[in-house]
Order: C-alpha cells, then sequence, then structure tokens
C-alpha cells in the first residue's frame, strides 16, 4: 500500500457540481462500433414489430398506453422496451420497471446486453458439435480411424468454444465495499499500469492512472469506480491493436465516461473503455446526467480488452493497485481518499 507523494497538492475548495457536457454527436447507439451481431439483432426487431402489430394489437395498445416520455429517441417504432436496446443513451421513450415485462433479463447470470451474441455463438458452435456429434455415434463405424478421431477432435473444439462464448459472458453477483473514501475497480482483469500523470484537463489537475488489462477470461462489465454522477461522453473511433501494447491506449477505439462525484468533495474521474485485437464492441448505456452508484454497472466490452482509471492525486490519497494484481470490477478497492472535513482538511 502506497501513499501520494509528499509533494501531492493538498485538496483544493471543490468548485461544486460541473455543468453537464453534451451527448457527443458520435455516439448515436449505446455500441458506436455496431458489429454483425447488432445489425443482425436490429433486422429481427424489424419482424418483431411487423408480428407483434399483427399479431398482438392488444398487447401494443397496452404497451403504448404505460410509454413515458414525449419523443422518439429510436431510428425505428418502439412498441416495447426491446426496442430501445440501442439506444437507450438517446432519452425519450421509457418504461417504468414495474412495467417492463421483459426486467427479469436483468437477473439472469449473463450480461443482457450480449445475450444476442451468446445466442449466435452457441447456435454455431454447440449445434454443428451436437450434429457431428451424432452422425459420428450412428456412423463412426463406416469411417476409418483417423478421419473418426479427427472428427471427435472437432466436435469436442467446437463444444469448448462454446462453453468459452458462454463463459465470457457471464455476470456474476458482487458484494461492492460500503466504507467511505473508497475507489473501487472498474473492470475485471490484470493491473498492468500505474502511472502519474502532471495533468489532466478534465480531472483539473495531477491525476494517477491504473491501467487494467481484460483476457478472454475475464468478466467483462464495467462498474462505476465511485458514486458520481456523469458529466460527459468523449468516443474515438480508432485501431484494435493488443490492449497489452501501450500504443493501444492512444490509438484503439475507445470511449472515455467523465464522471463526478455526487458529494463532498465532488472529485472527478474518467473510466476509459479500449478494444483488442479481438474485443472490437463498446458498450456503454448512459448519458450526460445519469447517477451512478459505487459499483453500479454502466457497460461492458465485448471479447477482451483494457479498461483505464483516472483519479486525481492529491494529499491523502493512498494507491493499493499493484502491477500484477488481479482485480475484480466493484469489488477490489484500487485506492483510498483520506476523510475530508468541510473546510477542505483530511483526517482519519
Amino acid at each position: 500500500m502506497s501513499s501520494a507523494p509528499a509533494d501531492a497538492p493538498a485538496l483544493q475548495p471543490p468548485a461544486g457540481p460541473l455543468p453537464l457536457e453534451p451527448l457527443d454527436p458520435k455516439l448515436t447507439s449505446i455500441q458506436p462500433g455496431g458489429g454483425v451481431v447488432c445489425r443482425l439483432e436490429l433486422a429481427w426487431g424489424r419482424v418483431r414489430r411487423c408480428w407483434l402489430r399483427t399479431v398482438r394489437p392488444g398487447y401494443v395498445r397496452r404497451m403504448a398506453a404505460l410509454r413515458k416520455g414525449d419523443f422518439n429517441g429510436c431510428p425505428h417504432e418502439v412498441l416495447d422496451p426491446r426496442d430501445l436496446k440501442f439506444f437507450r443513451n438517446q432519452g425519450g421513450y421509457h418504461w417504468e420497471p414495474k412495467d417492463d415485462p421483459f426486467r427479469w433479463r436483468d437477473r439472469i447470470p449473463f450480461a443482457r446486453v450480449g445475450l444476442a451474441e451468446l445466442l449466435v455463438f452457441s447456435a454455431v458452435t454447440f449445434g454443428p458439435a451436437a450434429a457431428l456429434a451424432a452422425l459420428l455415434a450412428t456412423s463412426g463405424a463406416a469411417l476409418a480411424a483417423p478421419l473418426l478421431a479427427a472428427g471427435w477432435v472437432l466436435a469436442a473444439g467446437l463444444g469448448v468454444c462454446g462453453a468459452l462464448a458462454v463463459w465470457f459472458f457471464r455476470d456474476p453477483p458482487r458484494r461492492v465495499p460500503v466504507e467511505p473514501g473508497l475507489v473501487i475497480s472498474p473492470a475485471d482483469g490484470t493491473i498492468t499500469d500505474v502511472d502519474e500523470l502532471a495533468h489532466d484537463e478534465f480531472i483539473g489537475g495531477p491525476a494517477v492512472r491504473i491501467g487494467i488489462f481484460l483476457s478472454i477470461f475475464s468478466v467483462h462489465i464495467n462498474r462505476a469506480p465511485v458514486a458520481g454522477r456523469v458529466i460527459g461522453l468523449r468516443y474515438q473511433a480508432g485501431k484494435f491493436l493488443n490492449a497489452l501494447r501501450p500504443e493501444s491506449a492512444r490509438e484503439n477505439e475507445q470511449l472515455a465516461l467523465r464522471m463526478q462525484e455526487t458529494a463532498y468533495p465532488y472529485r472527478r474521474y474518467i473510466v476509459r473503455q479500449i478494444t483488442g485485437a479481438i474485443a472490437r464492441r463498446i458498450v456503454c448505456w448512459l448519458r450526460p446526467g445519469d447517477e451512478l452508484g459505487r459499483g453500479e454497472k454502466f457497460g461492458m466490452i465485448k471479447l477482451g480488452s483494457r479498461t483505464e482509471l483516472v483519479l486525481p492525486r492529491e494529499a491523502g490519497l493512498t494507491i493499493r493497485a499493484r502491477l500484477g494484481d488481479k482485480v475484480r470490477a466493484g469489488a477490489t478497492v484500487l485506492a483510498e481518499y483520506a476523510a475530508v472535513t468541510s473546510n477542505g482538511g483530511t483526517g482519519h
């Protein structure tokens, strides 16, 4: 455990809550990079809406009566909450949780925003594996031994790939620490960087940047490091370099969540979601003005990636993160601030 350097700046009187930034115009959906499965899901939505209008007009009328909001932020008709999935960050129509018949999907142990990928990957792995295994079991005696062995190896390989896909999209519950002053990990993975920054524009002064590498075996749900309010989001299209390479933090596709604590002393934080060589789909369903509890889920990165946390460097800061540490989103403490009094002093 290490504290901030002796010359770390003293805590300055806070300026108070920051004004909200406009939503980045490049964020036209919660998954700005799109993707094949995203397009498939949107195409299925058109079929589903046609079926609902034709076969279940009573359901459509009931959901319209329960719908809140005064405008449609989606590029298509909105009949029920499923139509909002990719456009939750655009505002407008919404349903209260008690009126959402699909709310139960938030309680299953898999990432809701990854269910379509999970179904597609399962279909192209478990399906062919089962079909091939059945074929080998019924007619394998007619095959040469090397061909039979190769068939079983292929079936097993497909089954393993399917199991990895299921493992990747898991979303286990986490027990979030409640003690004041703690900053928790926004991602699962391995600590690869703990760097001092002389100045960060959004933080407004010296900062510490903590980098986390997520392998394909990590949970890929991102969580808020502190209780805070979303001030803005910045999206940058880019490359898909290996997330272990230092230049990936600058050149890869990424989304920066800029947030501020909702209570005194209103510290500012950045959580940066960065794609990798395999992970190419950033998901973040927030918009400026949203408030998050510590450890609350706000997005994910699909299939291996990097997450960075930038936090203010000030007197009373203790960095707990160490290079090589294994961390868990919403559970592992990365840093701790000493208690701050109303006159700007610190104490324990």
